[in-house]
């Protein structure tokens, strides 16, 4: 069984999804500390044909917290500000029709609790993209809490039975592939390509939210992107 475990987003870039596609599980790390510099509550769509900031209001951010342990902050508020912010940058896109039911569906979740919202966002657009994955949470999870790093992951692995892990590229450093061997898993990373698609730019602007992807793209389409990939082993070519 191949595994993924990442930290929830907010409407992450394709890559994020490829990662999705291309495991039978996929497992959200909720219970690991907040990074106020990362993605959890925020991304970037394309407005006026500029990177534009796209965030979700929480409540009292800490690292000192769990991402899990997070409320959200003015949701009324925000979505109706995260709504007429899409209108204004897509209404034009080719396929905001189809896409932004998806999306004012996610943003207009009641839940409250930060990553469980993140998550159902996350399994909206799954479902939206035609990804088949199983979803768990590793808070969920009988996981050791003494576990740090490396030694955490495979303990979750070892859980689920998994068979092979798959991680983000940019993990590379923080994996050793003897390790998952001596564990009976195979370990490799996943290298995306990122197609170019219509955008409303000068030039095309990559890493942008699925949001950027979903207005400019059909479902088929994006799909079809999903296997853009390449699996590749932690070692150095020599």
């Amino acid at each position: 069984m191949k595994v993924a475990i990442m930290q929830p987003y907010f409407f992450p870039y394709l890559g994020y999804f490829q990662l999705m596609h291309a495991v039978d599980t996929f497992v959200i790390f909720d219970d690991v500390q907040f990074i106020k510099k990362g993605w959890i509550h925020r991304n970037q769509i394309v407005l006026d044909g500029e990177p534009h900031p796209f965030t979700l209001s929480i409540q009292k951010m800490s690292q000192n917290k769990l991402i899990c342990e997070h409320e959200r902050a003015l949701a009324e508020e925000t979505v109706l500000r995260q709504i007429k912010q899409l209108h204004h940058a897509y209404h034009r896109a080719p396929y905001f029709e189809e896409a932004m039911p998806i999306l004012e569906r996610a943003l207009s979740n009641p839940e409250q609790n930060v990553a469980t919202y993140l998550a159902q966002g996350l399994q909206e657009v799954a479902r939206y993209l035609h990804i088949d994955t199983t979803f768990l949470y590793t808070s969920n999870l009988n996981g050791d809490p003494t576990l740090r790093g490396q030694e955490r992951i495979l303990d979750y692995c070892r859980q689920l039975g998994a068979t092979h892990y798959i991680n983000a590229i940019n993990g590379r450093a923080l994996y050793d592939e003897e390790s998952f061997r001596q564990s009976g898993m195979a370990l490799s990373f996943l290298q995306s390509e990122l197609p170019t698609y219509r955008q409303e730019t000068d030039t095309f602007l990559p890493y942008m939210s699925i949001i950027d992807c979903m207005m400019n793209c059909s479902a088929q389409h994006i799909h079809e992107m999903l296997h853009r990939y390449e699996l590749v082993a932690n070692h150095q070519p020599t």
